[in-house]
């Protein structure tokens, strides 16, 4: 007795919904969701630089006349312009942005420094609650402290000074925070021991044992700092009436103010505001391959 074999019939490929063909284009349309959303939260970001990018190239006709993503041909003369205002007081501003920016950032960092490393390495009573209190100055609006802060430097004669925007920076209570979170993280306990046990003063052990470790976590402080004080324009704005003492921020406003009488002022204030974005970027640029340099090499030292 002889049998047919019949035969079967293949699977239709994404015949059958659900099957295992089906499966890796549905994730892949699945995964497209995140990068869509990443495009457009770029789009909305960089959608403003662009239109200050083309803006500054504008003369102040071509500013209100053309197409607003159509670049013009009044840039040179925007930079002539600006280099020209009042005998170039907006370098000045540049200056002022780059003392307080710079030296602020610095001696804030210096700051997170000693605190995170004192609140991560010895244990005393109060740590936690002024670790706790740090905290709560990360929740507060800089807003809430400026008038008190304008009040206290008002007291002590300092208002209308350089000191007046530099010293409400020196404390950062969310530097303080990465840098005890870093410092704990990175500065091993037996390490600071062996330290103590060669003899080292504990001035030594952070300079020479600990700060090299937290370099890295340091450096994001720095940039950190320096950003929000080169931004920083609610405390010159309370501080500052000598307008020769301004930062960019707030020389900026002043001329956007003035353009509201004077439309040619609106070139200037575009211009300016695309040269005050330029040292931001290079600092990152730069700090940014120190930043990837330092964690290099601490791995491979580890």
């Amino acid at each position: 007795m002889s049998s047919l074999a019949v035969p079967q019939a293949e699977p239709v490929t994404g015949s059958t919904p659900g099957t295992a063909q089906d499966r890796p284009p549905l994730r892949r349309r699945i995964a497209l969701v995140p990068t869509i959303t990443l495009l457009l939260g770029a789009l909305y970001c960089l959608l403003p630089v662009a239109w200050v990018v083309i803006a500054a190239t504008k003369s102040g006709r071509e500013l209100f006349s053309t197409f607003t993503f159509l670049p013009g041909t009044g840039f040179t003369g925007n930079i002539r312009d600006l280099n020209a205002y009042r005998d170039g007081v907006y370098w000045q501003w540049m200056g002022n942005s780059a003392l307080y920016a710079g030296l602020g950032a610095l001696l804030s960092t210096c700051v997170s420094a000693l605190s995170g490393y004192a609140l991560a390495t010895y244990r005393f009573r109060g740590r936690e609650t002024i670790f706790n209190v740090l905290l709560a100055g990360v929740l507060m609006p800089p807003v809430i402290l400026a008038i008190p802060q304008y009040l206290l430097l008002a007291k002590a004669d300092l208002t209308d000074s350089y000191l007046s925007v530099l010293l409400p920076q020196l404390l950062s209570p969310y530097g303080v925070y990465l840098a005890r979170i870093y410092a704990a993280a990175t500065v091993p306990a037996d390490v600071v021991e062996a330290g103590r046990m060669d003899g080292a003063s504990e001035w030594r052990i952070f300079t020479r044992i600990a700060l090299p470790m937290m370099i890295p976590g340091m450096v994001t402080v720095f940039l950190f700092q320096f950003v929000a004080i080169w931004n920083n324009f609610l405390l010159p704005y309370i501080m500052l009436s000598d307008d020769e003492k301004f930062p960019i921020t707030l020389g900026l406003f002043t001329l956007l103010e003035q353009g509201a009488n004077t439309p040619a002022l609106y070139t200037l204030v575009i211009t300016g505001a695309l040269l005050a974005v330029l040292p931001l970027v290079a600092l990152f640029l730069v700090i940014q391959r120190f930043w990837s340099l330092d964690l290099l090499s601490g791995a491979v030292k580890s």
